[in-house]
């Protein structure tokens, strides 16, 4: 089943229990994509809008909820934080499991050596394998900041 239906199959039962923050979240969701549609049928290079753009709008979408959280906690807004966090949640349902930070920290360790880089020039070269190679389940904000720890020894 593609992303865009079990995401309107979840927006249409939770419209049934009435779940008003799940409803919100699929209503954001869905709104991304149509404009996706949009934005892919008058583009110059005219194509349906597919599973791997909508992973893309997710993890878009799944930063912006990051962001608000730290915002949230720095200012001790727990009411907002919580919904943030459950808008998070269900946003990541729709995406591969991310890896954990000590999986992230192995990985950026085993690219480094294979690709035999040594200082933070390097970086771009590091980045280009473990987009390749793990683009779906890699948070590329905090491999950014391993691979700048590794990479400044």
């Amino acid at each position: 089943m593609a992303i865009k239906d079990k995401i309107d199959l979840d927006y249409k039962n939770s419209l049934k229990l009435k779940e008003k923050i799940k409803i919100s979240t699929y209503r954001l969701i869905l709104s991304g994509i149509k404009d996706l549609d949009i934005t892919n049928r008058s583009g110059p290079q005219k194509k349906e809008t597919d599973d791997e753009d909508i992973k893309k709008l997710l993890k878009k979408m799944i930063k912006q909820r990051n962001e608000s959280i730290e915002v949230y906690k720095k200012n001790n807004r727990n009411d907002l934080l919580e919904i943030e966090k459950q808008e998070q949640e269900i946003l990541s349902n729709y995406l591969p499991k991310q890896m954990t930070d000590e999986e992230t920290k192995k990985i950026c360790v085993n690219i480094i050596k294979s690709t035999k880089a040594s200082s933070i020039k390097d970086m771009g070269k590091v980045m280009g394998e473990l987009k390749k190679n793990y683009s779906d389940t890699l948070d590329f904000s905090l491999a950014g900041k391993v691979l700048k720890e590794l990479l400044n020894k």
